[in-house]
């Protein structure tokens, strides 16, 4: 996983959601970085710098036409 880069972030656990079942289902190799210590502490989402979605350099195209289809949806911080 020390390939993986980050595509998007995101503040809180619930904007995750719909996104997680979507990439489960297009069989996408991801993680979510920071996801269990916000879903804790949500102001720790802050202080780490929000939960970072984490894909294979090679999925990175498919995920950004996937986030782009939700952007009306959800709040992408990057």
């Amino acid at each position: 996983m020390k390939e993986f880069i980050t595509v998007a972030i995101f503040n809180l656990p619930s904007e995750i959601a719909v996104l997680k079942s979507i990439l489960e289902n297009e069989g996408i190799p991801y993680f979510f970085e920071n996801e269990t210590i916000v879903s804790i502490d949500p102001f720790a989402s802050i202080a780490y710098g929000g939960i970072k979605l984490k894909v294979h350099p090679s999925d990175v195209t498919l995920v950004q036409q996937i986030l782009d289809n939700l952007d009306s949806h959800l709040r992408i911080v990057e």
